[in-house]
């Protein structure tokens, strides 16, 4: 057993000395996991740590080496405070490489499911990433299983096929006569957010494989604290909608962030359309609306990146049609609690409560 201390971090009011040293921990994985990107200033990450929307609960953990001069692995449990899915904690445990096979990874999920334990989280999920394959042995060896699995895919500006973009948008205007699309900069108009957070529900149609996943449905209220949580991390956010004109039911959404410490790069999130307004060249129509926008209005972005479950034929269609290319892969896993209880054995869970 090592001697490494491992400190429960508050993720909100941490002193500086923790928050420079888990910073540095954060930005010394993600190159492992991005190394084309740049670090997240330490000022941002702290913003993004201190406005954690307040339906997440989040429990987090540092390990710092012998001398306490440095933090060499992390682990972070987290579940929403939602009326679907009160039985699933997500959960993350990162190592410094040097510090990998000592068994600081079997300390802190110890941990992690004690707390989960707590809350009675009765079903842990977790990513792995495959530039990190320590990642998926550990899964292996705790009894996880792959519930999903996705790759990040990434299209170069530079190989966009333009003239295809312009056919889409031609081509669902003339299918689609009674849709208008329309633009939210920012903000969600007070207006619509009931409607919105409507809208957001045709993402529970997105595959799940075999995760043991319902439905979510988000409240109107927490669509604001995830906008504030956002803002504060100096994140902007362009989302453009599908509506029908005689009905003014809206149809479809797709939506990209962008910040200005990574220009070069806007992240595709959620895209999708209800499946009775599907087969009318939406999808296209919206995704290609996006491109345009970006290629006039974000001259200095090269890169856009979407993440796609694996099995999610029509998207990935639809994307690699545009010239998106695989970029990494991860995998969602899911295990029961108890039976991560049963791994680690009584002499670890009584250790971790002592």
């Amino acid at each position: 057993m090592n001697d490494f201390p491992i400190i429960r971090f508050d993720l909100k009011a941490a002193r500086d000395t923790e928050y420079r040293a888990a910073n540095a921990l954060s930005n010394q994985l993600r190159a492992e996991r991005l190394p084309d990107d740049p670090p997240i200033p330490l000022d941002e990450e702290i913003r993004n740590w201190q406005n954690i929307p307040p339906f997440v609960e989040v429990h987090a953990w540092s390990v710092w080496d012998a001398a306490r001069a440095r933090v060499i692995a992390g682990g972070v449990m987290s579940f929403l405070l939602m009326n679907e899915n009160k039985h699933l904690a997500d959960f993350n445990l990162q190592v410094l490489p040097e510090f990998r096979r000592q068994g600081i990874a079997r300390q802190l999920l110890a941990r992690v499911v004690a707390d989960a334990q707590d809350a009675q989280r009765t079903l842990l999920v977790t990513n792995t990433h495959q530039r990190v394959p320590a990642g998926e042995i550990f899964m292996h060896r705790i009894g996880a299983s792959k519930g999903l699995e996705n790759h990040v895919n990434q299209l170069r500006i530079a190989d966009l096929d333009r003239a295809l973009m312009q056919a889409w948008i031609a081509r669902a205007q003339a299918r689609a006569k009674d849709f208008e699309l329309g633009w939210w900069e920012g903000k969600f108009p007070d207006a619509d957010l009931q409607a919105i957070a409507d809208l957001y529900n045709v993402m529970n149609t997105a595959p799940r494989d075999k995760l043991q996943m319902e439905d979510f449905r988000f409240a109107p209220e927490q669509l604001r604290q995830m906008e504030k949580s956002m803002f504060a991390c100096g994140i902007e956010r362009w989302t453009l909608y599908a509506r029908k004109k005689s009905s003014h039911q809206f149809a479809g959404f797709t939506e990209v962030f962008w910040h200005a410490n990574r220009p070069a790069i806007v992240n595709q999130g959620g895209t999708g359309v209800f499946p009775q307004y599907r087969n009318l060249g939406l999808g296209r129509w919206l995704k290609a609306a996006m491109l345009e926008k970006i290629l006039r209005e974000r001259a200095q972005v090269k890169f856009v990146r979407t993440g796609n479950a694996d099995s999610n034929a029509a998207m990935l269609k639809i994307n690699s049609e545009l010239g998106f290319q695989p970029y990494s892969a991860d995998c969602i896993w899911q295990v029961e609690t108890e039976k991560v209880v049963e791994y680690l054995g009584e002499k670890q869970m009584l250790e971790t409560l002592a």
